[in-house]
C-alpha cells in the first residue's frame, strides 16, 4: 500500500538528464512555491508508460493552471530516460530511481516485474506546498492508468 493521504512526503534527490547534464531533482524544492504531482512508473519504453507520459506532457498546461510541477518517477537510468524522452517527445521532468530508495520510501514496489525484477508500480501522489500528501494511488495492475481527474480534483482544493 503506498503511504497514506496526509502522511508527510519522504523528501528526494534523484538524477535527471538533459541537455545541460545529469541535475538534481528534489522534492524540496517544490516545497513553499507549488504543488507537486508524482508519477511512478514502471519502465521507460513499454507502451502504457508511454502512453502515460506522453498524455501528462500533453496536458502540462492544465497542471501549470493549478499550480503544480509534474515529476516521473521509474527505476531506468537517466540516459535511458532522456533518450526515451526524446524519442517519444515526453516534456516532463524524469527522475531516475535507480536505486530503488524511492519507489520504497513511497512503498510503491512492483516485485519481479515479468521476471526482470522490481520496478516502480503504476502510482500517483500529489504534494501539497507544504509537503503532506493529497492525493494517493497505486493501480491495480501495470497496465491501468492512474485517475487523471482525480489527482487534477486533489490539486484544485
Amino acid at each position: 500500500m503506498p503511504i497514506k493521504v496526509g502522511s508527510k512526503a519522504p523528501d528526494f534527490t534523484l538524477k535527471s538528464k538533459n541537455s545541460s547534464g545529469l541535475v538534481d531533482v528534489k522534492l524540496s524544492d517544490n516545497l513553499g512555491k507549488k504543488q507537486t504531482v508524482l508519477l511512478f512508473f514502471p519502465l521507460a519504453y513499454t507502451s502504457v508508460c508511454t502512453q502515460e507520459m506522453c498524455d501528462t506532457t500533453s496536458g502540462l498546461g492544465e497542471y501549470e493552471k493549478l499550480g503544480a510541477a509534474v515529476i516521473g518517477i521509474s527505476v531506468d537510468s537517466p540516459f535511458s530516460q532522456e533518450a526515451w524522452a526524446n524519442t517519444n517527445k515526453i516534456g516532463i521532468t524524469l527522475a531516475s530511481d535507480l536505486n530503488k530508495t524511492v519507489i520504497k520510501a513511497y512503498d510503491v514496489v512492483f516485485p519481479n516485474l515479468v521476471g526482470i525484477g522490481d520496478t516502480a508500480a503504476r502510482a500517483a501522489f500529489v504534494i501539497g506546498k507544504d509537503g503532506v500528501v493529497k492525493y494517493a494511488e497505486q493501480t491495480a495492475t501495470p497496465k491501468d492508468l492512474p485517475n487523471f481527474a482525480a489527482i487534477k480534483a486533489a490539486l484544485a482544493k
